[in-house]
């Protein structure tokens, strides 16, 4: 691997297409390394673009300014960091000699629940719940009905839990319907209908495709969701070692069908030894945040050594670490901080503020990094960490 100079006529590009929280450490880590980033998404100075060289704000779903762009910029690496991208765009990009990270076919499938599902459930044969997919009301009555109470309601299209539901009594279906299609992304309003698994606990099982050095995974992460998005994490989950092993195995085989270099965040449900496949990001995951405290290389660096062809070893370097996010109470602007100092002095902590220039209500803003001795004690100290953080607008 040869790295050119940023901003000279010999450097190495990377395009990061949706500039979040993730995106803005992966830009980090690539900065480090001599990288040019140039960060795209829908609104100005999102996280990412408040640290790379260049940035471009465009309708993400548009696949036409999305090919502009890379025409202009031509660059090394196209990483997609969001789902809500026009990833037909994105085959035809590849198609045409540029790199998709980590393959065209993996964001394409990832980006809908109705392709990533199939391919694990019907072409890999991972084990899932049972599922049915519903594009109109009536026919997602009949599904709920089919699969049975409690049942899981999600947009085919969306992310980081937006959308999504636990319906337990019939009161609830209608509902359910309408809040997955007021938070779904991209185009279409259909809807994935799950069994309801009574798991033990849910894992992130990060697991790292490489060009030299085979298939990798990070120790197990467990994490809590609140409505369907992320709040907190911890790292390592104690599982059975039979668990750990099927989890191990799904997950390569299903990154194995996606293919491609870099990090994938796979989603897994967990109850004693057995393990179904749940969702996968071809991409560094919300629950993930917590390698920056608890390994040698976050996830962020993992991601970036991966695509580059570069040596990767991981390694805990905490008995045990856990995150826990702050959030905004409503809508505004500029938002400002309070309470650092309070948060920082409970031993072996670490925040970081994501700079978000808007809140809305329950918008992640931030989050509190912590070890401890046990997993108890770290998520305890970050829990307390993260209370004493106020998001004022």
């Amino acid at each position: 691997m040869i790295i050119g100079t940023p901003l000279s006529h010999n450097a190495t590009k990377i395009l990061l297409l949706g500039s979040g929280e993730l995106g803005k450490e992966f830009a980090v880590e690539a900065l480090r390394l001599g990288i040019e980033v140039i960060a795209v998404d829908s609104y100005e100075f999102a996280p990412a673009q408040q640290v790379a060289q260049r940035s471009y704000v465009i309708d993400m779903k548009n696949g036409q300014q999305i090919k502009n762009i890379v025409y202009r910029e031509k660059p090394d690496f196209i990483v997609p960091e969001i789902e809500a991208i026009d990833t037909l765009m994105l085959l035809e990009l590849e198609k045409e000699g540029f790199t998709v990270i980590p393959s065209a076919k993996a964001t394409n499938y990832t980006m809908n629940r109705i392709g990533i599902r199939r391919l694990a459930a019907e072409e890999v044969g991972l084990k899932t719940s049972s599922y049915r997919f519903a594009s109109d009301i009536e026919t997602y009555k009949k599904a709920v009905k089919e699969i049975g109470l409690p049942a899981v309601v999600k947009p085919v299209m969306s992310s980081s839990g937006k959308g999504q539901s636990i319906v337990k009594s019939e009161d609830q279906i209608e509902k359910a319907w309408y809040y997955a299609q007021e938070n779904a992304r991209g185009k279409g309003g259909e809807v994935i209908i799950e069994e309801f698994i009574d798991f033990d606990f849910e894992i992130t099982l990060l697991t790292v495709r490489t060009q030299d050095q085979g298939t990798l995974f990070c120790e197990p992460i467990g994490h809590i969701q609140v409505e369907g998005d992320y709040y907190e994490s911890w790292q390592p989950q104690p599982m059975s070692p039979v668990a750990l092993e099927k989890a191990k195995d799904m997950a390569k085989k299903i990154t194995d069908a996606l293919g491609g270099y870099g990090i994938f965040g796979c989603e897994l449900f967990v109850k004693g030894d057995n393990v179904w496949f749940n969702e996968i990001s071809p991409r560094p995951h919300d629950t993930g945040m917590v390698t920056m405290i608890s390994q040698n290389m976050s996830e962020f660096e993992i991601h970036l050594r991966a695509i580059l062809g570069l040596p990767i070893d991981i390694k805990m370097i905490a008995t045990a670490a856990a995150s826990y996010c702050f959030h905004a109470p409503d809508w505004g602007v500029a938002p400002v901080y309070e309470g650092i100092e309070k948060a920082l002095s409970i031993p072996d902590t670490k925040i970081r503020i994501f700079g978000k220039p808007t809140t809305r209500p329950k918008r992640r803003m931030g989050v509190v990094l912590t070890t401890g001795n046990s997993i108890e004690e770290a998520r305890k100290k970050a829990k307390e960490a993260a209370n004493r953080i106020k998001v004022l607008i």
